[in-house]
């Protein structure tokens, strides 16, 4: 026989899991019950349910108690709601098997009782008059209330699994329940005034914040409240208590609220309530005064606390003082947007969020995950701030209420709110339906089958699959609609095109575009309009690209100058076909420019120069390349001129697309600081070997010569700002070879600085033997002569990173065998030598820090700065590298390494100082790609130092950490040069 037609197997193929326990269930129904109907309707509704198996087994214990289960089963709406409440919450299932008798409450349509009802009938369950100014509960009630909660959960939770349209109801769902919670906290109130002694002489009122201030509370949420308290007057309207007096009352009041709702007894825990929002958080005190609220918002609360209160609300307790407080704090609550910082802290706050979700979790977080609830509520609360301040329209608490009047208003197009609203409700319904099962606070969507199908079908899904599926449709949708919110309507203010969407006006523009962090408004406004105005395809094209693109500028360091860059880009392109349709259709090419441009005017200067360049961000993983590949194309470019200053033009051409590489791929996250300096190394290496030759076409017999890169060049450690320190050798020769190598590099250094589109390259020679008095050129065995009967040991010093620049290598490895005996001397350095290098540090100190800077923010100069590390490196390569040869490097973190694995250095004291070189390098690297221009110091500009923070990683508004960063690693670094260099301690 066919198992599927036997009962176990029908009831299968309907979908219970388990459907020979269905069987052992049905069965003694039908053999009790004269009508057969009855128990063919209950299965029916059952099967209906969202866990049939476990409404199945809530059924079965419930047929412990024949009158209530027959009540139920004769009922079609009644067995209807029950079967919908069992199928969906295991909690409210075993509440119910323990006391059936609460399904009292699902006798009748469970119609919502509304905030007034629910705070008498909760008060009624402990004992207190509703009707009390201040009711006061019988003592030992406590259980009573946690089951009336229960109760009035169970009634709403009905009225949700009933519900037609979920989406359309969870709104009225969430009023509910935060409704219930402004009982539960009223009822424990009273709780607590029957325990605490002197609560007649105190005003104490609570105040909900968060959801539950908003009135969109869910089934299980910590409730935030605030505490305010005063001392109660007596008929003259005098104080009954002092102030102090009433504080420490009403302490103990919201402490045993807190207790109240937080317990586990056999009668169930309700929720937390958290304070943790108030004034100081754990730190402050549980309840402050009126006054003392007031002094604290008007001189301590930072930005995101007044945020915060843009949903606070009275909820139990002596609402009028609550209300007190609500209108002290609102004229501050709505001028929170006024500060520049505003809107970069609240983005660095959400941003934090998100870098903090576990990484397991982050594509799980129905709340916090990008495109969730949060980012929704976070979009509706931003404009609400900016556009608020001015418009008394939307000053809303709730996230539903609040997006109906920015549509209403015209701050955002209706298509948007209502595509909006739609992910935020089906989301919400999400959330209410996880945490329904267990009754506990959860927000990350389950990965097994049985639970994603028990959620799909209590939203009247089909399966997990189409749960799944229409979830990321929404966290997708929610991300797409953020940027169109916030920028669709500023294209719309300016471009002058139909449109059936939101036009804001200028001023409301202007509003919006400075709140998210751009300066010149007006400024922005005409670069939109130029870049989107008219009916032509680029402009159509810019239109659909500019949402993103503004949102983009918006997130980087510099929004206003990478608008202008932008349109500057865009203008020089415009008649480039792959152009905007690369921008269109290659999604991270689009992304990638908008970076660079909102964040360095140098990498900017540099596309600007040969826009066509940023064609370079289509495909980023090659953006880099070698220095073989650079030299390759610099003299083949080179060979196709006649002309050497064409030539070295050309080789310069190159040199900065390839410094526009590297400044793209170090702002994009590409490359480390290590890898920054080998490029630049490798550029400026390429540069040199493909222009020597040209340079060598104009001189008849010209000697090979080489040139030996000194200083950070030749320890593969250039910036961007940094020069090629060089000197340079021709074999040994007659004298002819010296004054044709001479003329060689003169020629040289003319052509590289030649004035021209793109940058000049300096060769600084001032390192060669007897500084700028010394020949420009010498011969190997004329610097053999000198370094062993003339040299300095500064020179030695200075030749600790010297290596091959350019030219024939050969002859530089032929010198740099000559310098060996200098900078790795037999024996190491005397005394006498450690002593001048200390001197001369010493002066270096006192002369050449710039006059009126802080010291501490000079990170080339500065105590803990990189002379002092780099001096400390090279003292200790001088000292001991003939003893071990691994120290014979130029790069500095190598050196350090080494100086480690000798026993030179303790491993600490080397972080101390590799941390220290690699954050100052990154400091002056950062600060040239936004600037343009170098500088060694810290910026004292608050915007530019908030600028260079940004590209070095830190969030927006987190400039302070970087000052704290780098004053502690300068810190620890100099305390290793006091101990190392200068021998002190």
């Amino acid at each position: 026989m066919d198992r599927m037609s036997t009962p176990a197997g029908r009831l299968a193929r309907r979908g219970f899991g388990d459907p020979h326990h269905a069987v052992t269930v049905i069965e003694p129904w039908i053999e009790r019950c004269e009508d057969e109907a009855l128990i063919r309707r209950l299965v029916d509704e059952i099967l209906a349910s969202a866990d049939p198996d476990l409404a199945m087994s809530g059924f079965a214990r419930l047929d412990a108690h024949p009158d209530i289960f027959r009540s139920v089963i004769d009922d079609p709406d009644r067995v209807r709601r029950v079967a919908r409440v069992l199928g969906a919450s295991v909690a409210l299932n075993q509440h119910v098997c323990v006391r059936p008798e609460a399904l009292g409450v699902l006798h009748d349509w469970p119609e919502p009782r509304g905030a007034e009802a629910l705070r008498a009938d909760l008060l009624r369950a402990v004992g207190a008059d509703p009707d009390a100014p201040a009711p006061v509960a019988e003592a030992g009630t406590s259980d009573r209330l946690r089951l009336a909660y229960r109760e009035a959960l169970l009634r709403i939770a009905a009225r949700d699994l009933i519900a037609p349209d979920p989406f359309e109801a969870v709104e009225d769902i969430s009023r509910e329940l935060a409704d219930l919670a402004d009982a539960v906290v009223e009822a424990a109130l009273a709780l607590a005034r029957a325990e605490v002694p002197g609560h007649e002489r105190v005003r104490l009122a609570v105040l909900a914040m968060g959801k539950c201030g908003a009135r969109e509370l869910n089934y299980v949420s910590d409730v935030d409240v605030l505490y305010v308290a005063e001392p109660a007057l007596d008929g003259a309207g005098e104080p009954l208590v002092s102030s102090g007096e009433a504080i420490t009352v009403a302490t103990k009041l919201a402490a045993s609220i807190a207790r109240t709702c937080s317990a586990h007894t056999a009668a169930g825990t309700i929720w937390q309530v958290d304070a943790n929002l108030r004034p100081e958080g754990k730190a402050g005190p549980l309840v402050r005064s009126l006054a003392s609220m007031g002094t604290y918002y008007e001189k301590w609360a930072k930005n995101w606390e007044f945020q915060a209160l843009l949903k606070a609300r009275p909820m139990a307790g002596d609402r009028a003082l609550g209300q007190e407080f609500v209108d002290l704090v609102a004229p501050r609550v709505w001028a929170v947007a006024d500060d520049d910082r505003f809107v970069g802290e609240t983005q660095a706050m959400r941003k934090r969020v998100i870098a903090h979700i576990p990484a397991k979790e982050a594509d799980l977080e129905i709340k916090l995950g990008a495109g969730g609830l949060r980012d929704t509520e976070f979009s509706v609360q931003l404009l609400q701030l900016v556009h608020g301040r001015a418009d008394e329209r939307l000053r809303l608490r709730g996230t539903f209420a609040a997006l109906d009047a920015l549509v209403a208003a015209g701050y955002v197009g209706r298509a948007d709110g209502r595509g909006l609203g739609e992910s935020y409700r089906f989301q919400r319904v999400v959330e209410h339906r996880l945490q329904l099962f267990q009754l506990r606070r959860t927000h990350l969507m389950p990965t097994d089958e049985l639970s994603l199908r028990r959620i799909a079908r209590s939203m009247g899904l089909a399966d997990a699959t189409a749960l799944t599926s229409a979830w990321r449709a929404s966290t997708r949708r929610v991300l797409r609609l953020h940027q169109r919110i916030f920028y669709s309507p500023l294209l719309e203010a300016v471009a002058r095109v139909p449109s059936g969407a939101v036009r804001l006006t200028s001023e409301a523009a202007e509003t919006r575009l400075r709140a998210l962090g751009f300066n010149d408004t007006r400024a922005a406004l005409r670069h939109i309009e130029a870049l989107s105005a008219g009916m032509s395809r680029p402009a159509e094209i810019q239109r659909q690209l500019l949402p993103a693109m503004l949102g983009w500028f918006a997130d980087g360091p510099n929004p206003d100058h990478g608008l202008l860059a932008f349109r500057q880009v865009s203008e020089a392109l415009g008649s480039s076909s792959w152009y905007l349709r690369a921008l269109r259709d290659e999604g991270a090419m689009a992304e990638n420019l908008a970076r660079v441009l909102s964040s360095s005017r140098f990498a900017v200067d540099l596309l600007l120069r040969a826009p066509q360049t940023a064609q370079l961000l289509v495909r980023t993983d090659g953006l880099v390349r070698t220095r073989a590949e650079i030299l390759g194309e610099m003299a083949a470019i080179a060979r196709r001129h006649d002309d050497p200053r064409a030539a070295v033009e050309a080789i310069r051409g190159v040199r900065r697309q390839e410094l526009l590489r590297i400044a793209m791929a170090d702002l994009l996250g590409r490359m480390d600081v290590v890898a920054v300096g080998d490029g630049l190394t490798d550029v400026m290496c390429a540069t040199m070997d493909a222009a020597l030759d040209v340079a060598r076409r104009e001189v008849p017999g010209a000697p090979d010569l080489a040139i030996i890169a000194l200083g950070r060049w030749g320890g593969n450690e250039l910036s961007y700002s940094s020069d090629a320190d060089a000197m340079v050798v021709v074999a040994d020769a007659d004298g002819d070879a010296v004054a044709l190598g001479t003329k060689v590099i003169s020629r040289l250094r003319e052509l590289l600085r030649q004035p021209g589109a793109d940058p000049a390259v300096e060769l600084d020679l001032d390192l060669r033997p007897e500084g700028k008095n010394g020949p420009v050129v010498r011969t190997l065995a004329s610097y053999r002569a000198y370094y062993e009967k003339w040299s300095s040991t500064w020179e030695a010093q200075a030749l600790v990173r010297a290596g091959h620049g350019a030219g024939d290598a050969a002859l530089s490895r032929e010198l740099l065998g000559v310098i060996d005996a200098v900078r790795h001397p037999e024996g190491g350095i005397s005394a006498r030598q450690v002593n001048e290098i200390r001197r001369l540090k010493a002066r270096m100190e006192n002369e050449r820090l710039p006059r009126g800077l802080d010291p501490r923010r000079h990170v080339k100069l500065g105590p803990g700065g990189l002379s002092d590390v780099e001096w400390c490196v090279q003292l200790l390569q001088l000292e001991y590298s003939h003893e071990a040869p691994a120290l014979r490097t130029p790069r500095t973190l190598a050196a350090l390494e080494a100086e480690v694995g000798g026993g030179f250095l303790s491993q600490s004291d080397a972080a101390a100082l590799r941390e220290a070189w690699v954050m100052a390098t990154r400091i002056r690297n950062a600060t040239m790609l936004l600037r343009g221009r170098a500088s060694d110091a810290i910026p004292t500009d608050a915007r530019e130092r908030s600028a260079v923070a940004e590209l070095l990683g830190y969030a927006r508004g987190e400039a302070s950490l970087l000052i704290d960063d780098w004053s502690r690693r300068a810190r620890f670094s100099r305390e290793v040069m006091d101990r190392v260099f200068w021998g002190l301690g």
